[in-house]
């Protein structure tokens, strides 16, 4: 019994050691590591073959010159906080669309919701880069959207969208809305209806039963919908990339420069380490947060 115990919890450790930590490793080491004209593009390399000594002089030949330049460059800080604004600035604007279209899905008639979900999730089965490259055909000058509003009378002009912060906020969204709406809905559907019916008959309009009864029962689905943006979000490279302009600012944009236009892989290495430490705060203080409301409930 104690065999299939560890052997059912060995299977996912060893999948997270050969897929994440022993990739992140290599990516730390090359953080440490020095730019060099060759193949692989940097230096020092590991080897056994000169015995102990060499894995002496291996580590003796590290440093923390890569950390030190991001520090001392504006361009990269820069972009962290811009990606951080940008990424802040979409999860609230798809939880300000997705949770209406979760909770309408939550209150639907039980033989609509398997369609509506369909709906939520048919985006997926078209490829992403399509969707991106659609999208640069709508907000385009001659797109469909300002057509549209030219049509109606709203504008007297075609309006600049593409290649600006608003055809990225507007890529985002639309891209990730899903991963928002799918964690809140599973999290609306479980509400016992009771509750709000108790609610209402204590005196609570349907406002208040909202805030005080289905808004803190969903908290788990907004922080898990919230978490499933924002972290993808930070790094995103093909949205800002297709549908952003020179003014649009971002870690991933960086980070492809530096590995496949600059080659500089310990740079670019020392990006990637960085923005992972920037996005395992959250989690922590997350799973910190958690932990204590479970210790105050027992």
């Amino acid at each position: 019994m104690n065999f299939r115990k560890y052997l059912l919890i060995l299977i996912p450790y060893s999948w997270l050691l050969l897929l994440f930590l022993v990739p992140f490793i290599i990516v730390v080491k090359m953080s440490l590591s020095d730019t060099e004209m060759a193949i692989p593009p940097y230096y020092p390399y590991f080897t056994l073959s000169e015995g102990w000594q060499g894995i002496v002089n291996f580590f003796s030949e590290l440093d923390f010159e890569n950390y030190i330049f991001l520090a001392e460059d504006n361009l990269y800080w820069k972009a962290y906080l811009s990606s951080l604004k940008i990424a802040l600035i979409s999860t609230f604007f798809t939880l300000l669309i997705g949770y209406p279209i979760a909770y309408g899905m939550a209150n639907a008639q039980p033989e609509w919701r398997p369609t509506l979900m369909m709906i939520i999730i048919l985006p997926f089965w078209t490829s992403f880069l399509i969707r991106i490259y659609s999208w640069m055909g709508i907000l385009s000058q001659e797109g469909f959207l300002n057509q549209f509003l030219l049509w109606i009378g709203i504008i007297d002009q075609p309006l600049t969208i593409l290649n600006t912060n608003v055809a990225v906020y507007i890529g985002i969204v639309y891209t990730y809305l899903p991963f928002m709406i799918l964690p809140i809905y599973a999290s609306l559907e479980k509400l016992d209806i009771s509750l709000l019916e108790a609610a209402i008959d204590l005196g609570c309009n349907r406002s208040q039963s909202f805030w005080l009864i289905t808004m803190p029962l969903s908290k788990a689905g907004v922080i898990a919908g919230c978490f499933l943006v924002f972290i993808p979000v930070l790094g995103e490279f093909v949205i800002p990339d297709l549908l952003g302009g020179a003014d649009t600012l971002m870690i991933g944009t960086i980070l492809w420069q530096e590995f496949f236009a600059n080659r500089d892989w310990p740079v670019a290495s020392a990006v990637a380490v960085v923005l992972l430490l920037l996005l395992m705060i959250p989690i922590i203080l997350f799973q910190r947060s958690e932990q204590k409301q479970r210790e105050a409930e027992q």
